[in-house]
């Protein structure tokens, strides 16, 4: 027999408790009997689904870098460096925007060295270098961008400004994650970016 909807449903909330619980005080403090208590349900129902904590920690894990993929995988083609640049640096203000609690999740546990987080990271890492790897085939970086650097600065970029978010509020008029600072932010990096990694258009050159 497969597995029923509400399974599914049960499944993914347990996941989603997990997720909230493992970014808001990280993987080693968190016990199982804290994760049934966030997702509203009884221990035995979380090793119903999970036998270990170390099974629910992958199927969080699944579960975020399916989500970044899905969220990166159908980049169009554009032709200038800024269409591009800025195609991509509102993919991820957008999985920022939405996905706050995945990303406070890697940047936290990466941070603790827990090593299921850094294959996150390290997933992470792949997905940013295949993006400016195609922008490369494509002649829309500078020749000399180091591909390895640039995929771990917009890695790093997004997680520690996320992970130094409380600190980052105290400087901003209204907090990080309205929509007014997260396209603050966002315009902010595409400039970043657009000037020390994209190739200079005709209009940098006269």
């Amino acid at each position: 027999m497969g597995t029923r909807v509400s399974d599914l449903t049960c499944l993914a909330r347990i996941r989603n408790a997990a997720l909230g619980s493992f970014a808001r005080d990280g993987v080693a403090a968190t016990s199982i009997r804290d994760i049934a208590k966030e997702a509203g349900v009884s221990p035995g129902l979380v090793q119903h689904y999970f036998s270990t904590k170390a099974a629910l920690v992958e199927a969080v894990n699944e579960h975020v870098v399916a989500i970044a993929t899905g969220a990166f995988s159908d980049l169009s083609e554009n032709s200038s460096p800024i269409g591009a640049q800025q195609e991509l640096g509102d993919r991820v203000t957008a999985f920022v925007r939405e996905h706050p609690t995945a990303v406070l999740y890697v940047a936290r546990s990466a941070a603790d060295g827990e090593k299921a987080a850094l294959e996150i990271f390290d997933a992470f890492v792949a997905i940013a270098h295949d993006q400016w790897q195609r922008l490369a085939d494509h002649d829309l970086l500078r020749p000399d961008a180091d591909l390895t650097w640039t995929a771990l600065h917009a890695v790093v970029f997004v997680l520690g400004t996320v992970l130094l978010k409380d600190a980052i509020d105290r400087h901003l008029p209204q907090p990080f994650f309205t929509p007014a600072q997260l396209e603050r932010w966002n315009a902010a990096s595409n400039a970043l970016f657009r000037e020390g990694t994209y190739r200079a258009t005709p209009a940098d050159d006269a």
